[in-house]
């Protein structure tokens, strides 16, 4: 599908940021792999008992939420959360060539030193974040951004306060900025060729109009539906499906999922909206 041209100042990325070798191995322009799709307890949640925690339906076992981009250019993870080091042996990825952080919650943020091994790989990690995520990164993780232990394979992050779109290869990312609860945090639209392929909206309570104009039309609306039931700071399914009417996608994947919202509930949903699962992959 295409849409309008998406004429925006970009940040300058040097050269040395990409990496030809990180190519989707299917050979498509944009491969996108769920690496966790769970709120910030995971599914099952410790010491529960409930059907779904308790379910034989592999899919309904859900580490924290991120996600892993592939293009012919470069590789990117958004979000390294607590999970990171697992999910990212179970998808075997070799290369990361930035980060990309839609805001500092322990469950977005925790497996950030894990991407030592691939900054030692490059020599630096960039690093996207929001001026607020970048201010707690560098609190968090004092050690790292202020070369604390500047020894061979520490991770040696190089940050980017990001406002406006900026770009990763030919990817255009555009910063989405949605209410998480009384916080302010980021999600993103990505596209290529002036095509909207997917606006991720992982954390939020609601999804302003300017949000909505700005994807209305993307071909995949990633977005928060935590449960059936309101919550003080993320969708609900029928505030997300609400959204999804909205925004018109051509699919629409519910993702930061609680362990009240099983697999099995897809089928309750309209035909074009799906639950997201671990380790599910969408390519274009």
């Amino acid at each position: 599908m295409t849409v309008e041209s998406l004429d925006f100042p970009t940040l300058p990325i040097q050269s040395s940021t990409l990496n030809s070798e990180s190519r989707s191995q299917s050979g498509s322009q944009f491969s996108l792999t769920f690496l966790g799709t769970g709120t910030s307890q995971g599914v099952p949640m410790l010491g529960c008992d409930c059907e779904i925690c308790r379910s034989s339906d592999p899919r309904d076992q859900r580490l924290r939420s991120s996600i892993y981009i592939q293009t012919p250019e470069c590789s990117w993870v958004v979000d390294t959360g607590t999970d990171f080091r697992t999910q990212a042996l179970r998808e075997n990825i070799r290369d990361v060539d930035a980060v990309v952080f839609t805001h500092s919650h322990t469950d977005h943020i925790m497996g950030f030193d894990d991407l030592r091994r691939f900054s030692h790989a490059r020599g630096f990690m960039p690093v996207y974040a929001s001026a607020e995520t970048m201010r707690d990164l560098e609190r968090v993780f004092e050690f790292a951004f202020k070369a604390l232990n500047p020894f061979p394979g520490y991770l040696k992050p190089e940050p980017h306060v990001i406002s406006d779109p900026f770009s990763l290869g030919r990817t255009l990312i555009t910063p989405l900025p949605v209410p998480h609860g009384n916080a302010t945090v980021n999600g993103y639209l990505f596209a290529r060729d002036n095509v909207k392929l997917v606006a991720y909206l992982s954390d939020c309570s609601a999804v302003p109009e300017e949000v909505s104009r700005k994807i209305e039309g993307v071909k995949v609306l990633i977005i928060d539906a935590l449960r059936h039931k309101p919550h003080p700071t993320h969708l609900s399914v029928e505030q997300a499906l609400e959204v999804a009417r909205r925004v018109r996608p051509s699919t629409t994947y519910f993702t930061h999922l609680c362990h009240e919202l099983p697999q099995s509930a897809e089928s309750q949903l309209p035909p074009d909206t799906r639950i997201a699962y671990d380790g599910l992959k969408i390519e274009f």
